[in-house]
């Protein structure tokens, strides 16, 4: 059983986290504010931790960069602020993933899915610079077995799906027009009927790894110009 150490000064919050948590079967362990909880990592063996950042005594942010000194365990930041700066801040200090309040919690579980699951295939949380799999945020794509993981669960892609999303995964926060990515797939000059297809292409893509497909976390289009994958640590 795994165990997940929430990290909030609301304690309904914490309760709720955890009651979820424990129907999901994983092991809860709580703490109020970043100096208990880093007394609590210290004390037990702990396989992620879900970090708020506005707290008492120790904020979220101070907490993670002494977490990051001796461990290398997931850590995703969970917290109200929803300012571009705060994310950038979390994910530079060496947070894996950000959620923001309120969340939905079949995405916070599917993250701390996706999280453990990757951590436990690489170990350090991260894959060798040479291996074949590609990781971007929840995605991970398995080159030598043509497989793909989003947010824990193995996905179904044709053949044309699987090739686009390698592409962008591949290049992840680069733009594509759809005549790019149907010459790069199809292996074929593009005529004049290729944007339809990409797009078919694209939106069955979406419905098979994000969560929202209306609201797609990973698969953006860029107005005007193409798609590309946003692209996360």
């Amino acid at each position: 059983m795994e165990t997940v150490l929430i990290v909030d000064d609301n304690k309904d919050i914490v309760y709720s986290l955890g009651e979820l948590l424990k129907y999901e079967g994983y092991n809860v362990l709580k703490a109020y504010d970043g100096m208990e909880a880093l007394e609590v990592l210290e004390a037990n063996q702990v396989d992620l931790i879900l970090l708020d950042v506005m707290m008492p005594r120790l904020n979220g942010l101070s907490a993670l960069m002494k977490v990051r000194e001796k461990h290398r365990i997931p850590v995703i930041i969970l917290s109200a602020k929803t300012e571009e700066s705060d994310k950038v801040s979390g994910l530079v200090l060496g947070a894996d993933d950000y959620i923001s309040k309120p969340y939905n919690p079949a995405e916070l579980t599917a993250r701390v899915k996706a999280q453990l699951r990757r951590y436990n295939i690489w170990g350090s949380g991260k894959p060798p610079a040479d291996s074949d799999t590609v990781v971007n945020g929840g995605l991970v794509l398995d080159k030598k077995q043509r497989m793909v993981i989003a947010e824990g669960e193995e996905i179904k892609l044709t053949a044309k799906e699987y090739k686009i999303l390698s592409l962008l995964m591949e290049h992840a926060g680069q733009v594509f027009s759809a005549e790019q990515i149907y010459e790069n797939v199809w292996d074929e000059q593009a005529d004049y009927g290729v944007e339809n297809t990409v797009m078919v292409h694209i939106r069955h893509i979406r419905e098979k790894i994000e969560i929202d497909p209306k609201n797609p976390r990973y698969v953006k289009v860029v107005w005007g110009i193409g798609y590309k994958m946003e692209k996360y640590n």
